[in-house]
């Protein structure tokens, strides 16, 4: 691989890593886009949406695993929404990754402008923030409504290479009326199970181009330690903000992608 490529999915990587530390996002909200526009835009090499949505898969991967462990350690992570819904998540994606093949690339840009448009609307609902003062272990919510939609959104996030951490977020605040800090440490575990079942689904298929997947890893895993580190410092009003304006940004551009073809 070119050293110009290689240093440029590096420094995505670790962009990427951090704001999913941060912001309790799998990463592929960023990735997708920035794999997509940024590598041609410098000139180093240039990759098509299915290539995209596999080795952003893997970086989900790494950037989930390495956000929760943190996550945990402040006890910001719920092990019953990992069970109930991470493990829908990891079933949906498996599904997702491996239809994903008889998918056409602008088909599958299309779902995932589509996705990341409804998340940020609904973001931009305001809300009260409620129960700030809940633990973990105390959470009480919709168990089958939480399952139904975690299978739906993982399913969807499979055919993307995105297990969906950029709608769970609104899907778990403003449906399932789940604390913001909550949500967002325990997002990153749901969307490692997706993210360990999608990327079973696109390694079986091949569909990974290995030496910029492990390119990106390198850079994510410790960009999220640090921007999983400074999360718990920020007030969340502030964290949902972040995470509304981002993701309608992207959705926007995706779509501008979709019609412009």
């Amino acid at each position: 691989m070119d050293i110009a490529l290689l240093a440029a999915l590096v420094a995505l990587g670790l962009g990427g890593g951090f704001l999913s530390g941060l912001l309790g996002l799998g990463g592929a909200i960023f990735m997708i886009p920035l794999l997509l526009y940024v590598p041609p835009l410098l000139g180093v090499g240039q990759y098509d949406m299915k290539q995209v949505a596999a080795i952003s898969m893997v970086q989900v991967l790494s950037a989930s695993l390495t956000g929760v462990i943190v996550h945990n350690k402040n006890k910001f992570v719920s092990k019953s929404l990992l069970l109930y819904m991470g493990v829908c998540n990891a079933i949906g994606n498996l599904i997702g990754s491996f239809y994903s093949q008889h998918t056409q690339s602008g088909s599958l840009l299309a779902i995932f402008a589509t996705m990341a448009v409804i998340a940020a609307v609904m973001m931009f609902v305001p809300k009260r923030e409620q129960g700030q003062d809940i633990v973990p272990e105390n959470l009480e919510y919709n168990k089958p409504l939480a399952m139904a939609v975690s299978l739906a959104i993982g399913t969807f996030g499979g055919m993307v290479g995105a297990p969906g951490a950029f709608i769970y977020i609104p899907i778990m605040i403003y449906l399932l009326n789940i604390p913001t800090r909550i949500v967002i440490g325990s997002t990153l575990g749901i969307v490692l199970f997706g993210a360990i079942a999608g990327t079973i689904g696109k390694m079986a298929t091949g569909q990974i181009v290995w030496p910029a997947a492990l390119a990106l890893v390198v850079g994510t895993v410790p960009g999220a330690q640090f921007g999983s580190g400074i999360s718990k410092k920020i007030n969340t009003k502030y964290l949902r903000a972040g995470i509304a304006v981002i993701i309608a940004i992207t959705g926007i551009r995706m779509w501008i992608q979709v019609l412009t073809k």
